[in-house]
């Protein structure tokens, strides 16, 4: 996400003109979340600004966001058939894929863009996850260390900690079913994945970690 930071409590968002949606967004390789508002909602709009500015943040590099001042683009306004502002759309795979109306915050907006957004090889969700379980495709690996996988883990799962799995590939196999790889928060099971997947060896990994899973209110157990 760019644009200028210029004065103080201004917007940090990406205006782009009616010229500039065909590059900005036809154009983009990322998916984009298109931001229409406008001039004379910019004081009660700052709240929404923050979100979204918000939500730039935490998906830097895996989606676009550009905000379209209805004033400075009436005849897109008018062949999207913007009627109210803010108005959200997102754009990937050539079309607009999803809309929404209204001051949205940063989790409902998240949950807009998610499933549109360019994922790592090998990530599964957590709701995948659960299905996989259930067929018994998949063996759940805990990578965090002994003391955490101690205190809550994900059920059914085997504790081998991330620092000993590229010597302890032949238990991770044994275990039966796709071996699925996680951690607290996701990022390190990602890179241990993406490793292992480089190197031939043919795992996943749950995203947002057991974070993730707790946040939806899954049964963890203890040891």
């Amino acid at each position: 996400m760019s644009g200028s930071a210029g004065p103080a409590g201004a917007s940090k968002l990406k205006s782009i003109s009616e010229r500039e949606f065909e590059v900005e967004v036809f154009q983009s390789e990322l998916p984009v979340l298109i931001y229409f508002s406008s001039q004379r909602a910019a004081a009660s709009a700052r709240a929404t600004d923050a979100e979204v500015e918000s939500l730039g943040a935490d998906l830097e590099g895996k989606l676009k966001i550009v905000k379209v001042l209805i004033e400075n683009a009436p005849t897109l306004a008018r062949q999207l058939r913007i009627q109210q502002v803010p108005m959200f759309m997102v754009f990937a795979g050539g079309r607009i894929v999803d809309g929404q109306a209204g001051a949205l915050g940063k989790r409902a907006l998240r949950a807009m863009v998610e499933r549109h957004l360019p994922r790592a090889e090998g990530a599964l969700k957590v709701d995948e996850v659960v299905e996989l379980q259930k067929r018994g495709a998949v063996s759940v690996v805990d990578t965090r260390d002994a003391g955490a996988f101690a205190r809550a883990h994900i059920p059914g799962s085997t504790n081998l900690p991330a620092e000993e799995i590229e010597t302890r590939l032949a238990e991770l196999f044994m275990l039966g079913g796709q071996p699925v790889l996680y951690c607290r928060s996701g990022d390190k099971a990602k890179e241990l994945a993406a490793k292992l997947i480089g190197g031939g060896t043919e795992v996943s990994f749950l995203e947002g970690g057991f974070l993730a899973w707790e946040a939806e209110g899954l049964k963890i157990e203890r040891s």
